[in-house]
């Protein structure tokens, strides 16, 4: 079975910290299982916000991507040795239990909870995987075409003013309203940067309905700039 080949760290991705002494145990620990899902812990609470961070076995578990080379069995076992090596702490429940970092941040929240200061339910919802940073020059090649350098610039220009997210959104909202082009990308981009642009509103309900709207939004956008 061939590597999946990786073409390497971007400069937009964000990253995760680690702890020094972590890295002087990788020679005491034996078990892959271990260190990929103590690392795992990391970065998901890494990535979480509030005070009150942690992670059940079940939304590990609902990873399906992490999990594709991972049983159950084995994920259970490689958290029980990380509990064990105090690498990580652990607050049984219902759900597999509640992990922390054991950092003092995660002592206090184990702690918490433990004396019963903190409800199950205060966690809110179950948290999802951070969402990966788009490449941003591969969405445009694979969906408007070829990158000439003075579209590579403007897309680095781009990447100074905008979030990732917000070019790889408006690259594909041009391509679902069948505008294959840069000056298309860029009036949506500045639409939202200048009338504002609701982050929380879900862009997959009602699409068609709002295709129609967004065209003639951009279209007078374009006039106005003309």
């Amino acid at each position: 079975m061939s590597m999946p080949h990786f073409d390497g760290f971007t400069s937009t991705e964000t990253f995760t910290q680690v702890p020094d002494s972590l890295f002087r145990m990788l020679g005491d620990i034996d078990d892959l299982n271990e260190i990929k899902l103590t690392l795992y812990v990391f970065w998901r609470i890494e990535h979480m916000e509030g005070a009150f961070r942690q992670i059940c076995r079940s939304e590990i578990i609902e990873d399906k991507s992490f999990m594709s080379n991972l049983t159950e069995a084995e994920l259970v076992v490689g958290l029980a040795k990380a509990v064990q090596r105090g690498t990580l702490l652990v607050v049984q429940n219902s759900e597999g239990g509640f992990y922390f970092v054991n950092s003092p941040r995660g002592r206090a929240s184990a702690d918490a909870l433990q004396k019963g200061d903190w409800r199950a339910s205060a966690r809110g919802a179950a948290s999802q995987p951070p969402r990966e940073i788009p490449n941003i020059f591969k969405l445009y090649e694979e969906n408007i075409g070829p990158l000439t350098p003075m579209i590579a610039d403007a897309l680095k220009d781009a990447e100074k003013v905008y979030l990732p997210e917000w070019i790889a959104d408006a690259i594909e909202q041009s391509v679902k309203l069948n505008k294959r082009n840069w000056k298309y990308i860029e009036a949506i981009l500045r639409r939202w940067k200048e009338e504002g642009r609701a982050e929380k509103q879900d862009r997959r309900n009602a699409e068609a309905s709002r295709g129609d709207d967004v065209t003639r939004k951009v279209e007078e956008f374009l006039k106005r700039r003309r």
